[in-house]
């Protein structure tokens, strides 16, 4: 195992429903298993994570998805990661997603709807926020959508734009990142239909299509995406329960998590409730996507889904289960076969070094 991070999973989770904070895991890449290194609780409620750029990184970084939000720089060149420089207020409530573009760490604040761009200082430590966008906006679901809720940000492939994810207005906004200043610009606003509660994106890896996991209907939108103008095109939804499901006003489905095949052949979303990864088959254009199956999550509640680097094992962070599931993947069907579990409690989400 590498000092800089190579063979291992960090785990992020809620330290104030018990998590342990960040847990540092070896991973067998023959097996696809876990085994826990270290942990620990510098930070609150660390529930989702991010590498810092290149192959070789010795940083981690988090949210701290807290009511005065908060993001976070860690060392990661030991066993246990420790922290690196100060903790940063985004001045921003409730981050919940994080991401690296332009030489700075973008925050999603769920809480005030805004996203918050850092700088990365050259030791890998956070300066203090250098710039708050902030969202406008509502939607239909008054109990979920009376205003904006970024969820995601996520820069595009080509690194020239960053797009930010907001259930609450039911929309993705693109944005660019000026790299000198840290100013985030907003360039456009993508509309999804109303209600549907947009949570995260995942890009296909040609880069010209993205598809957006819906939570508060449980749909993928296929959207059509083109890098040299920064415009995204929603062109069809996808459920990703079955149609029973869908139709049963009673069902608990909250869609969380959604990851892409290496090869772009397939997509995999983590369904909350219906405890579930759905299997979708994507064609060949990338435009078309299709419900091939549901598969038992190994868990309750699962809130992210992670790809290994091999693209051989798929991941699971049940929440509510406390634990981190493991999934071989079919090379053929894209269908996970679960292979085993980690006790892991209030886990959010999985990254690997």
């Amino acid at each position: 195992m590498n000092s800089n991070g190579a063979g291992r999973a960090f785990i992020g989770s809620f330290t104030s429903a018990g998590g342990r904070g960040v847990t540092v895991a070896a991973v067998d890449r023959e097996t696809g298993e876990l085994t826990v290194l270290g942990a620990t609780d510098a930070v609150p409620d660390p529930s989702y994570l991010v590498l810092g750029p290149g192959s070789g990184s010795t940083a981690l970084y988090a949210v701290s998805e807290t009511e005065t939000g908060a993001a976070a720089a860690l060392d990661i060149t030991g066993a246990v990661p420790q922290p690196l420089g100060e903790i940063q207020p985004v001045e921003g409530d409730g981050p919940t997603h994080l991401a690296i573009a332009g030489g700075h760490l973008i925050t999603a604040n769920y809480g005030s709807g805004s996203v918050t761009a850092l700088p990365v200082r050259a030791d890998g430590s956070l300066g203090a926020a250098a710039s708050v966008l902030q969202h406008e906006g509502s939607g239909p679901r008054t109990d979920r959508q009376h205003a904006p809720h970024a969820h995601q940000v996520q820069p595009d492939p080509s690194g020239n734009w960053v797009l930010s994810v907001d259930l609450g207005t039911d929309s993705i906004r693109i944005c660019a990142l000026d790299p000198s200043s840290g100013t985030l610009r907003l360039h456009g606003e993508t509309a999804l239909r109303p209600g549907t509660g947009p949570r995260h994106l995942a890009f296909h890896p040609a880069g010209a299509h993205a598809y957006v996991l819906n939570e508060l209907e449980p749909t993928v939108t296929v959207c059509r995406w083109d890098p040299a103008t920064g415009v995204l095109q929603p062109l069809a939804e996808t459920a990703v329960v079955p149609e029973d499901v869908v139709a049963d006003p009673e069902a608990v489905v909250y869609p969380s998590g959604v990851v892409v095949s290496h090869d772009g052949r397939f997509l995999w979303a983590a369904n909350r409730g219906h405890d579930s990864i759905a299997v979708l088959a994507l064609d060949e254009s990338g435009e078309k996507a299709s419900l091939v199956t549901n598969v038992d999550c190994g868990g309750h509640w699962p809130r992210d889904l992670a790809l290994d680097p091999t693209g051989q094992w798929l991941y699971a962070a049940n929440e509510r289960a406390g634990n981190v599931s493991w999934f071989a993947v079919g090379a053929t069907t894209g269908i996970p076969r679960h292979r085993g579990s980690l006790a892991a409690p209030a886990a959010s989400c999985v990254v690997f070094g």
